[in-house]
């Protein structure tokens, strides 16, 4: 997606609120090796006919699927399969296989190739070994907004979810062919930048005008897109954009999870309509359950409270899912809520990336195998321990 040409000032772009925009960056693997491979540019050509609904990204061995606006995640998971099946088609002429979890489980960053575009030669100049280990992979939901204020108040409210999102979405435990422990090791990168990680707290759109003007005029960023957050306005689409999540494995558990953002999404909306403001939560609980979803995943205790409390993540998922149930019968994405419950009761692809490895005796080979056949299947293959 492009943004706005460089300029120290924002402005809003008109967007029909609570639409929907959804970016999925894709793994290119060798049939063969398994291993990732710099075959964006031969990709590219064969889809160009698809036009913005691919687009490179910063290295030879991925790409960006983009949907159109859509009214809900069922235009979503529409637009979304075009365009895998598209794509899948041409990969197989091209001996590559496709997969969208967080991480490749061995590929090492080294190796990888920079797409030649200019922004991404900026990128690697300014952050250097910080950004040439953007080896990751992401899924990203944009959301149309009224306006910039309607953006501020509704990224302050859903400050309070995204540790949720990151744990539902946790697809990363591998990095370099070793485990690291973690659920999420994709969201950690992004606290090496300046610019990324949990946004800065704002309370209106003039105070973050005013601190996108102090960071230009900083040379710190040189448009919105510099903003690394976990969730940010997007101006020139009209939208805030969460970025928080890592690559869902399936098809199916991104439309599942996209279902989940805008059903919170118009929850919240309908709270602000009734004059119901939200203050952003402390930074201390932000940091702390952000690491705990990072670390655990769906196993995770969430900080409740500045007073310390805890309470288990499936507990607190299950009570958003029947807050919000009236609003998922009206959207019809019951099923969809169907998917997350499933994901809450038999883990997220980290653990059925692990369970690939441990059947397959630590070959993690078959962990990409498994992330690309899981790609395929477009939805998840649940393993027995």
């Amino acid at each position: 997606m492009s943004f706005q040409s460089e300029s120290d000032t924002l402005s809003f772009a008109a967007s029909e609120p609570l639409t929907l925009g959804v970016e999925v960056e894709v793994q290119l693997l060798d049939e063969e090796t398994l291993d990732l491979s710099p075959q964006s540019p031969a990709l590219l050509e064969k889809l160009s006919h698809l036009g913005n609904r691919v687009k490179a990204e910063i290295f030879q061995s991925m790409l960006e699927f983009n949907t159109g606006i859509c009214k809900n995640a069922h235009d979503v998971h529409a637009d979304l399969a075009k365009t895998m099946d598209a794509s899948e088609s041409a990969a197989t002429e091209l001996g590559l296989r496709l997969a969208s979890a967080g991480t490749h489980p061995f590929a090492r960053y080294q190796e990888r190739i920079l797409f030649p575009a200019s922004r991404y030669k900026d990128l690697i100049d300014r952050n250097q070994w910080i950004a040439r280990r953007l080896m990751i992979f992401g899924l990203h939901v944009h959301v149309g907004m009224r306006d910039g204020e309607h953006a501020i108040q509704m990224t302050n409210a859903a400050l309070h979810y995204l540790p949720m999102l990151l744990a539902l979405s946790a697809s990363s435990p591998y990095w370099h062919g070793e485990d690291t422990e973690l659920a999420s090791s994709r969201i950690t990168f992004f606290e090496s930048l300046p610019t990324g990680g949990h946004p800065c707290l704002v309370r209106s759109w003039d105070e973050f005008t005013e601190l996108y003007g102090r960071l230009f005029k900083a040379n710190a960023i040189r448009s919105p897109k510099d903003l690394w957050w976990d969730i940010r306005p997007s101006p020139h689409f009209g939208t805030i954009e969460f970025r928080i999540c890592d690559g869902l494995a399936t098809l199916e558990e991104t439309t599942a999870l996209t279902a989940l953002i805008h059903a919170l999404c118009v929850f919240i909306d309908r709270q602000l309509a009734e004059g119901r403001r939200f203050d952003p939560p402390p930074d201390w609980i932000m940091r702390e359950n952000k690491w705990r979803a990072s670390r655990w995943g769906v196993g995770a205790d969430l900080i409740m409270n500045s007073d310390g409390q805890t309470a288990p993540f499936r507990e607190v998922v299950r009570a958003m899912l029947d807050t919000l149930q009236p609003i998922a019968k009206e959207l019809a994405y019951e099923p969809l809520f169907e998917t997350i419950a499933l994901i809450l009761d038999r883990g997220t692809s980290s653990l059925r990336q692990r369970k690939a490895s441990h059947s397959a005796g630590g070959d993690l080979k078959a962990v990409a195998d498994f992330n690309a056949r899981e790609f395929s299947a477009r939805k998840p293959l649940w393993l027995k321990s």
